[in-house]
Order: C-alpha cells, then sequence, then structure tokens
C-alpha cells in the first residue's frame, strides 16, 4: 500500500527535526568526519574543521560528536565528482558495471545522454535507461536525445521528435535536453530543431550544445536560439569566443576525444566559473588504467591548474548548472558526498562516501542493489536485429565506389578516390554498413584505405549514431560470416579470419552494451583489438572505436551509410 500524503509530510518532519537536532549539536550526528581538511569552493581555500552528517545532508562544520566518527587528520576531503556530459553506453558495459567502476574514482553523480540506446530501442531505450540506473549509488541524472536519428540520412531504429520525448521531461532525474548535434538545423531555423528546443525550454530545462568551430553570427545564431553550454571545443579560442558570449565550457578528456590539455589555461581566476569536466565517451580500459574524473583533475593539476580550482571544476560548476543545488559543496544542507584522498600531489583516493555512507574504501566498493527493469524492456533491449542470414552475393558491388582514406590517430577522413575491387596490397579494403532494425535489406557499400587489415573481416554493431552493423573485410565471403556472428551473438564485437571467429565481445544489450563484469569485457576487448592487430590492422587505428565513427555522416569528409558512401563536405553520396 503506497505512503498517505500525510504520512509522506509527517515522515519529512521527522527527518527535518533530526537534522536540526543535530545541526544544533543537541544530538549526535550519523557520521562526523573529525579533524577534517576540506575543500570550501565558495571561499576557494582549505578549511579545517569536524563535519557532521545527518539523514545524507551535511548539517555543520565546527566541533561535533557522531554516532560513527572517521579521523580524518592529515586527509584532504573534497566533495563528490560530478561528470557534465557522458553516454553511459560508451562504457560497454550495464549501468550497475559503470558505477562499480567510476564510485571509486570519486564519481557521485553523473549526467548521461542516453542517445545511443536511444537510436536503437527509441523512447524504449530512454526508459531502460531510466529503471536500470534507479537508486544506483552514483546519481544518474538525464539529458534527453536531441538527435535521434543523427541526420536523415541515418536508418536507425527510432525516429524521435519532441513529442516522443516530452513526456520524460516530468521525471525527477531528467535535466533537460541534451547536446543539440544539429546545428546547422538550429542556425536555419529547421523546424523540427527549434521545436525540441522550445519544449525544452517550456519545461525550464537546461539546453545542451555540440557546435565545434561554429563562428560569428552563426555561433550568435546557436546560443540566441537557447544553447546554454558546449563540450566540443578543441582550442582556446573556440572556448573563449563561446565562453564570451555566456556558454559554460564543458572540458572534455576521455576515450575518443582528449581536450584538456589544449583548454587548461581556462582554469584560471578569469574563466574557471564557467567551466566543468566531462568525459564524453569513456572506454573499459580507460576506466581501468585511468580513472574517471579523478584522473582529469590530476592531469590539470600536472598542467599547472590550482589542485582547489580544478576540484572546484570536477564537481561545483556543474552541479551550479545543472541546478543539482544540494550538491558540489561541502557546506550545511548540502549531500553528505565525499571524497577522501591522501594529498593533491598523489590523489590516491582513499575512501567515498554517498549521502554520508562509507560505500568504498581502499578501492573496494560496498555491494547495492541492482535495480530491477521491467521484462518488457528486457525483453526489447534482447530483440533488437531483425535481418536475415547474409551472404557472400550481397556484398558483391562491380560498380566503381568512394574509398574513404582513414588519418592515423583521428576520425575525420580524406576523399581517397574510388575503386571497384579490394586490393590487399594496396590496403584497399571493403567496408559496408548493414541496415539491422527494421529488415529493410538495405547495405551500403564502399571502400576504406588506411585500416591495414591483411586476411579476413571485423564487424560490430556499435556504429554511430545508428549502431546498424559495419563490417570491413579483405573478402565478401568473411564480411557476410562476420555480420552473422555478430547477429547470432545478439549484438557484439566480431574478429573473423577464413571463415573462422578468433574474438568476440558479446554486447547483448542492444547490441551495444555487455552483462558481463567491466574487467571481464575489457579482457574480451583488448584480446579482440590483439587478434585484430595479428591481421594487419595498422597502428594509430583503433579496430573497432574508429571503425564505428566511420558510419556517422557529420565528420568529414567521407562517411559509409547504409545507403553508401556520403561526401559530407558535399552532402552527397559518392
Amino acid at each position: 500500500m503506497s505512503e498517505s500524503y500525510a504520512g509522506k509530510i509527517n515522515r519529512k518532519l521527522l527527518k527535518k527535526r533530526r537534522i536540526i537536532a543535530a545541526a544544533s549539536g543537541r544530538e549526535k550526528a550519523d557520521l562526523v568526519l573529525k579533524n577534517a581538511t576540506y575543500v570550501n569552493v565558495f571561499s576557494n581555500e582549505l578549511c579545517q574543521a569536524d563535519i557532521a552528517v545527518a539523514e545524507g545532508l551535511i548539517v555543520g562544520m565546527g566541533r561535533y560528536e557522531g554516532e560513527t566518527e572517521q579521523d580524518c587528520t592529515g586527509k584532504i576531503v573534497l566533495p563528490g565528482f560530478l561528470d557534465a556530459h557522458i553516454h553511459l553506453e560508451s562504457s560497454l558495459v550495464s549501468p550497475k558495471e559503470f558505477v562499480k567502476a567510476v564510485l571509486p574514482h570519486g564519481t557521485t553523480t553523473v549526467i548521461t545522454d542516453p542517445h545511443e540506446i536511444a537510436n536503437v530501442m527509441g523512447s524504449d531505450g530512454i526508459e531502460y535507461m531510466l529503471q536500470a540506473t534507479e537508486g544506483l549509488p552514483v546519481d544518474v541524472r538525464f539529458m534527453l536525445p536531441s538527435c535521434v536519428p543523427a541526420t536523415p540520412l541515418d536508418e536507425s531504429g527510432a525516429i524521435l521528435d519532441y513529442r516522443a520525448i516530452d513526456s520524460f521531461y516530468d521525471h525527477p532525474r531528467v535535466q533537460g535536453l541534451a547536446e543539440m548535434m544539429n546545428f546547422v538545423g538550429v542556425i536555419n531555423g529547421d523546424e523540427q530543431a527549434v521545436e525540441k528546443i522550445v519544449a525544452a525550454q517550456a519545461h525550464h530545462k537546461k539546453i545542451d550544445g555540440h557546435a565545434p568551430d561554429l563562428v560569428d553570427n552563426d555561433l550568435n545564431t546557436y546560443i540566441a536560439a537557447g544553447v546554454y553550454s558546449d563540450h566540443e571545443c578543441h582550442d582556446l579560442n573556440d572556448a573563449i569566443a563561446k565562453l564570451q558570449r555566456g556558454q559554460f565550457i564543458m572540458i572534455r578528456e576521455g576515450t575518443a576525444a582528449r581536450n584538456l590539455e589544449a583548454l587548461t589555461p581556462l582554469l584560471c581566476d578569469k574563466y574557471s566559473e564557467r567551466c566543468m569536466f566531462c568525459t564524453d565517451d569513456k572506454h573499459p580500459n580507460d576506466l581501468l588504467e585511468k580513472g574517471h574524473i579523478d584522473y582529469i583533475v590530476k592531469q590539470a593539476i600536472a598542467l599547472g591548474a590550482d589542485p582547489i580550482t580544478a576540484v572546484k571544476v570536477a564537481c561545483h560548476n556543474a552541479a551550479r548548472y545543472f541546478l543539482l543545488n544540494n550538491r558540489g559543496a561541502i557546506a550545511p544542507g548540502y549531500l553528505g558526498d565525499f571524497v577522501i584522498i591522501d594529498n593533491f600531489e598523489n590523489f590516491h583516493i582513499e575512501k567515498v562516501y554517498k549521502r554520508g555512507e562509507l560505500l568504498v574504501e581502499n578501492g573496494v566498493v560496498k555491494e547495492f542493489p541492482v535495480p530491477e527493469i521491467e521484462p518488457y524492456l528486457v525483453e526489447r533491449a534482447h530483440s533488437t536485429f531483425h535481418l536475415g542470414t547474409l551472404s557472400a552475393e550481397d556484398f558483391v558491388e562491380k560498380r566503381p565506389r568512394g574509398i574513404i582514406g582513414m588519418v592515423p590517430g583521428e576520425i575525420t577522413t580524406v576523399d581517397a578516390g574510388y575503386s571497384d575491387r579490394i586490393d590487399v596490397e594496396y590496403d584497399v579494403l571493403k567496408l559496408a554498413v548493414v541496415e539491422r532494425h527494421k529488415n529493410t535489406h538495405h547495405i551500403g557499400i564502399g571502400y576504406i584505405q588506411g585500416y591495414g587489415l591483411k586476411s579476413g573481416a571485423v564487424a560490430t554493431s556499435i556504429s554511430h549514431d545508428s549502431h546498424n552493423i559495419i563490417v570491413v573485410g579483405t573478402n565478401e565471403a568473411d564480411m557476410a560470416a562476420a555480420v552473422n556472428r555478430v547477429v547470432a551473438l545478439n549484438g557484439g564485437i566480431v574478429v573473423l579470419d577464413k571463415g573462422t571467429s578468433v574474438a568476440e565481445v558479446p554486447l547483448a544489450i542492444a547490441g551495444i552494451m555487455s552483462e558481463e563484469p567491466l574487467t571481464d569485457v575489457n579482457r574480451e576487448l583488448e584480446n579482440a583489438k590483439a587478434k585484430a592487430r595479428v591481421l594487419g590492422v595498422s597502428a594509430g587505428i583503433d579496430p573497432f572505436m574508429t571503425l564505428s565513427f566511420m558510419a556517422l555522416p557529420v565528420i568529414p569528409s567521407l562517411r559509409i551509410t547504409t545507403r553508401g558512401v556520403f561526401d559530407v563536405n558535399h552532402q552527397i553520396y559518392v
């Protein structure tokens, strides 16, 4: 039986009285961090005091006694970190496994854009992620996908207009509208893009941006339309131009894009108040070997940033931007989310508290309950492949097709001309994208140079942003076999040679996330990379991540879709 309104009020009154009694010192607090040196994000200094927590909230700093006391002499206490923009799906694991990975690194809140799973499952994908993150010990907040599909050229699993996402704004963990990638549409007053902005503003929500290198009146127009932030700044001039026009700058340091070094000069008195940290995409190896927001803070300090400024950017600024007014600081009325480190030099995280509860000690995470997901959504997430068995003949194309020229270490490409055949000696391989959502039988075929494969094929259902199946191969038979194996796995990454799969990473949740532990997924992924290298994949090319971006037709100059090779600069198929 649900609790009555009067019952809720009575419970809240009791809780508030407990907070007041603990704050005044009339009763012991639940937790006291004794002799704490802590970062004060309001006065921008280190302060010393006991920090008292009751009912999950900080109730005071001063002299306190607690039912549980933790001596923090010689340690530094920080507010919990906040990732201002991430796609949880990029970790390749379920939300609970992601939380297990980032909590030891001091992350207590993340802002996620579920556009990867939404491109596969539509609004069901958003609902799946909301349920999969309910009650986790890292607060997962949402920005609703603004571009599903990313462009009209894509064949995704759904098309989400403003009506399809409008009801989600009423969810208590939805903060706004995610990265408005269609900046061209916004500038030109495209009806659907403008509708989404107007709807988000009608709900008094934030709208995040995605507009690399936008300048002059185009930039003015984009911001005037209502876009409040940007995470695509890769150089200082771009960032300052946006900051001067009122945008907040998300300094991104993730797996696919790393902008911290270029933007570190923003971490100064003049600019830092308008900055926050984000990762955007964070792959298993990075999470395990480097960390999360703590890694960005450490790197910023190593690059010369003031430690207190770096910490403030990692928590308080993002909390203010997203109107999460009870986190991101150590002060009365704020959540008891703490990170205890040894010092700023080593930045070793010893303990992590969430709402006053010790959840991580020396890297070990306390067990927590797994959220329940509706059976319908679980079934839906595991049934996202709708296509028949393919054969070598499905990949035969005798007409000349464009060659996508890869650039080592980059996801941009160049136009490398045309070919009508595979030529392994000259590193001209066949490339295809297979539509997998609606059984349209659409297969876009082209060629790619620079990938380096000498034998076999590589296929993956991580294929931004629509997540069809992208496959590259030295022969059509292995390409077909690799795609068929991806489908048999319910999604994943397959490295195949001479008809035999030599490495696999199953991704059974919507074809983009695994149900296995992060360490297992990372081991499988690293093994698959090694096998791909044995088959010849070039150094400087990530066999899977780089390949996955070859299907995103918003990045110059050539991409491949389910309809063939597309020239992004001239907006024509080649």
